[in-house]
């Protein structure tokens, strides 16, 4: 499977991204052993991630940006992160069907994920998925999100450049921004700037120009830009892709790229501890037997949190000191 990865084969690539997020643990060992194969086919590339609110036209914007990437000699994969229903634990899926026409080209793989509840609404195992991609030669990796919660920060930590994609608004409007997404944002892009909103866009980027000059630089060296672009007149995009690669040699010059790739691959690891030790916890018997009844007195406040998850940890340590 690494082999036909390697060559760009898309069946083996889907395939593998489906091993990756499969938690039958005979399919994780199987997927380490993948992903430990392909790991010196990857990090050559660059990871954007890409949100915003709901409506503010990312998988517009992001068609957009990839027929014109795949126009100047690239190769795209782009990962959508799909909402998970709370209710069937299935997603929507619809990103392939929103992309019709970036969807037809070859050099374009597109591979929508549910986000299977993750917090941040981004699929546990994207960082892994990115590099299957990598391997298969794609050399831009874009990762869009749900835009809700706290996936602007989850993807933040997991990709080179954060994108915040916003639409024209009015000053009261601005106020609703939490300001804890714009300063992680790399580059701010005000979209639909055409038409009857071309004024209101414009005097949008200068409110964004003038409150981003009030807050610390995410980036080492770096000032967040904020541009205007139209995804669905095609206007903009060329020089947002002047921009990432304004950045790319901004942060390579610095190592601040090195750096934060470093991090993130030490963060990456934590999280994997957190994400497996919670799936044990729960799994193991001793800790399913007592689940339900701690979770029914704790709702009905008979029980202190604390107290319960104190008892779930006593189970699982065999601790009776807890």
């Amino acid at each position: 499977m690494a082999a036909d990865v390697r060559s760009n084969d898309r069946r083996a690539v889907a395939q593998a991204i489906t091993l990756i997020e499969s938690t039958r643990p005979d399919h994780r060992a199987n997927a380490e052993q993948l992903l430990a194969s392909l790991l010196g086919d990857t990090g050559k590339t660059i990871r954007l991630g890409i949100s915003g609110p709901p409506g503010v036209g990312k998988s517009t914007y992001i068609e957009t940006l990839g027929l014109y990437l795949i126009g100047i000699g690239h190769k795209v994969a782009i990962l959508t992160i799909d909402p998970t229903s709370a209710r069937s634990g299935g997603s929507i899926l619809g990103d392939k069907t929103r992309m019709e026409r970036l969807a037809r080209e070859t050099n374009v793989f597109i591979r929508p994920s549910p986000s299977g509840g993750s917090l941040g609404g981004v699929a546990r195992r994207t960082r892994e998925v990115m590099l299957v991609c990598e391997a298969a030669g794609h050399d831009v990796v874009i990762v869009e999100t749900v835009g809700v919660g706290q996936s602007e920060i989850a993807v933040r930590d997991m990709v080179d450049m954060f994108i915040l994609l916003t639409q024209p608004a009015s000053g009261d409007e601005l106020q609703g921004i939490k300001r804890g997404v714009v300063e992680i944002a790399d580059l701010l892009l005000v979209n639909k700037a055409d038409g009857e909103l071309l004024t209101a866009a414009k005097r949008t980027q200068t409110d964004y120009t003038s409150a981003l000059r009030l807050l610390r630089p995410v980036s080492v060296g770096w000032t967040t830009p904020v541009l205007t672009c139209s995804a669905l007149h095609e206007i903009g995009v060329d020089t947002t892709w002047r921009t990432v690669e304004d950045y790319w040699v901004v942060m390579g010059k610095n190592g601040a790229f090195d750096q934060r790739r470093r991090n993130q691959d030490v963060a990456w690891m934590w999280a994997e501890i957190k994400d497996t030790l919670n799936e044990r916890f729960r799994a193991a018997p001793v800790v399913a037997a007592k689940i339900e009844d701690l979770e029914r007195q704790v709702a009905n406040g008979t029980l202190a949190p604390a107290t319960g998850a104190q008892k779930l940890l006593a189970a699982f340590l065999g601790d009776n000191r807890l």
